[in-house]
Formats: C-alpha cells, structure tokens, sequence
C-alpha cells in the first residue's frame, strides 16, 4: 500500500514538473506599439505612440493614438498590418482615449477637453452615438480612461477617482468611487464580468480591486500580496475564463515585469519583462495564431 501511494506521488509530482511554463502572446500599446509573440519576439510593429486598440478577427489592428502633428486632437484609425490605413477618426479636441470595435461595426471611442464626450462612430467615420461626459476633472488626461459597452448596451467609464456605468441615454445607474489614499487612487480600466462583478484598477495607488453590484469589495490585490514583483501604476487588465488576472505595471523597466499574471490566490504564473524604456499602456491578450484570445475580458 504504500508503495502505491508513492507511486501515486510520484506520477503526480512527475506531472506538475512536465507542465509547460506559461507563455503569452500579446498586443502592445504605449510609447512603442507592437505585437509578441509566446517567445517574447517582436513580431509586428506600428510607428505611433498609442493609448488603446486591438488585433481585429480580419487580422488587422485598431489603434488609439496621442495626439501628434498629424492628429493633434488624436485619433483611432484601422491599419492593416502593412500599414495601410483603411478607418480613421480624427479627434477634435485634446484627447483620444479609447478604442472599441463593437459587434455591429461600430467605433466606441471617448474624447477628451473642453467638451468631453462618449461616441460610436460608423465605418465612414460619421457619429451615430453622442454621449456628454460629467467630469470631475478638468484635466483632459483624467476625464475619460478605458471605456468600454457592455453586452446589455451600458457603457464602463473609468475617469478621475470613479467608475460610472452610462445607460444608452448617458444617465449614471451605477457608480464606484475609489477609495481615498495617501498615493491619490485614480481609476483607469473597468471590466464587468458576468456575474455582475466589476474589476477596477486603481493606477498610482497600485491597486486591483473587484467589486459586487453594490460596489462592496470581494478581492483586491496590494503591494503587500506581491512581495517579489513591485507596483508601478497598476493600469490596464485582463480577466481571463480561468479566474487568472493580467495586469499591466505602466513605469516598470527591468528588471520589474511590465505585465503580470496572477490567480485568484495572487500567485505569479507569468511575466513579461524587456529592456526598453516604454510602459504598457494597455494591451491585448493572443493565442498561437494571433487571434484575441478567446473569453479574455479587457
């Protein structure tokens, strides 16, 4: 008997060193834009900086991107991955800070300035959807973060220290506000799963926190849940079928991983670590064939 329970270890302790280490591959947005691959390769770049986008099913990219000389408002265009502009939206005021492609056709995106506004946008570029945003702040870099709509037509809308849910006429029906903190809480991506529950990241005060429908945290994660991997502004995630959380740390530069992913037990299972100097502004799980990564939330 017991040397079948130690043959039974055995096999078991044999199985956890066979399995695989795990490897992402990912779309990369920020002050570089670009796509690696499992080996941690470069294997597609875009000469823009960008705030938001995403790897299309057709295969090509859609991009936020900060304002420049060509865009001094910003912008969302389409590329194909030969550069090939084929949709554009011009912002027209001081910023551009999202980028959705919505099951219709439709662009979400959000402007940001004097007149800071949600909007759905046609594949001509024209707006279908226009959605004045109550801001706190006048600072356009803090009134509109991820936005993102959500399967019932409500709209996520990190900004400043809140998370507000917008019904289709833009009226508030659900709020978070962050907690008050010595390192100033300011959120910056929102994701509602489908039990109602709302993953928050809380970017300066390097927090993650979920919340259930009345805005009570349920799990959060802290500098102190980490010991080995330091918070540098905690801003975009992923939340994935498996429970896993990939979160992005925007001023990392190595040796501290720019992106993390942990379990619900806030254990490490991957990092992605370079030697540039440019953060991870947002980015976008793949899979092997470099398709969005299938029941990944972001």
């Amino acid at each position: 008997m017991i040397r079948y329970c130690l043959a039974l270890l055995a096999t078991a302790l044999g199985a956890l060193a066979a399995e695989p280490p795990t490897k992402r591959s990912f779309l990369m947005l920020g002050g570089v834009t670009q796509i690696v691959d499992a080996d941690g390769k470069v294997v597609w770049k875009y000469p823009a900086e960008t705030r938001d986008g995403c790897v299309l099913p057709n295969g090509n990219v859609l991009l936020t991107l900060h304002k420049s000389d060509a865009y001094p408002g910003g912008a969302v265009i389409e590329v194909t991955r030969d550069h090939k502009v084929v949709f554009e939206y011009k912002g027209t005021q001081a910023e551009v800070n999202t980028a959705q492609r919505l099951p219709d056709g439709r662009t979400l995106l959000t402007e940001a300035g004097d007149h800071p506004r949600l909007l759905e946008v046609d594949a001509a570029g024209r707006t279908l959807v226009e959605i004045p945003l109550q801001c706190t702040a006048k600072n356009p870099h803090l009134q509109s973060r991820m936005a993102r709509k959500l399967p019932d037509g409500h709209y996520l809308v990190p900004q400043d220290r809140l998370v507000r849910e917008l019904d289709a006429t833009g009226k508030v029906v659900w709020e978070y506000r962050a907690p008050a903190s010595k390192l100033d809480n300011r959120t910056f991506c929102a994701l509602r799963n489908a039990a109602g529950h709302t993953l928050i990241s809380l970017t300066i005060g390097n927090q993650v926190v979920e919340v259930d429908a009345g805005g009570k945290v349920v799990w959060e994660l802290n500098q102190s849940d980490l010991a080995d991997v330091p918070l540098t502004r905690t801003t975009a995630l992923a939340w994935l079928p498996n429970g896993n959380i990939v979160f992005s740390n925007y001023e990392a530069r190595a040796p501290r991983p720019k992106l993390v992913e942990i379990t619900r037990d806030k254990q490490v299972v991957w990092t992605y670590v370079d030697g540039t100097k440019f953060g991870v502004h947002e980015f976008q799980l793949l899979d092997a064939d470099g398709k969005p990564l299938a029941g990944a939330l972001r």
